[in-house]
């Protein structure tokens, strides 16, 4: 199972692309590539979120996923803020039906429980979890991508656990 994940923002929404062997004795999750989308600020908010939309293209084509994972919305204080995110994931979740792909989409907390063992470590536990859990030398950066690969992570866990139990009935 190829799974990208998506970690949306407002100033650089992240990816990560994570394989999951399970044709080993012990399944391994291997790191096929990350990157951050950054959004100039001096764009207007149209022109920003066609470049997320133009760029997630070129990622789902180049990567070809089996399935997309992105985190849920969660709730801001900030308003304002809150509805740029949406937007912006918005511009995601069409790109990715564009490409006619499964989503699956996962809460915060969940991503962080399921790779870091704490639905709220801090952004630096999640990149040295992540680094750990794909064998990488150093923790992904940006911060961005590296919740990218957390959230794609997320969705092979929870995939494993389906099957698992779907194979226990």
């Amino acid at each position: 199972m190829r799974v990208l994940g998506i970690d949306c923002g407002t100033e650089i929404t992240g990816y990560g692309i994570v394989d999951a062997d399970e044709t080993s004795r012990i399944p391994q999750l291997i790191c096929i590539g990350f990157g951050a989308i950054r959004l100039p600020k001096h764009k207007t908010l149209p022109e920003r979120l066609l470049q997320v939309r133009e760029e997630l293209h070129a990622a789902l084509e180049a990567w070809h996923p089996d399935v997309v994972a992105i985190e849920e919305v969660f709730y801001s204080v900030n308003a304002k803020s809150a509805l740029k995110l949406g937007q912006v994931r918005g511009v995601a979740l069409l790109a990715v039906a564009e490409m006619g792909l499964p989503v699956a989409e996962y809460a915060p907390l969940k991503i962080k429980s399921s790779v870091v063992g704490y639905g709220l470590a801090a952004k630096e536990q999640v990149q040295f979890m992540v680094a750990r859990l794909l064998g990488l030398a150093d923790p992904p950066q940006p911060a961005d991508a590296a919740d990218a690969l957390a959230i794609s992570i997320c969705h092979i866990h929870t995939a494993q656990t389906l099957s698992i139990q779907e194979r226990g009935r």
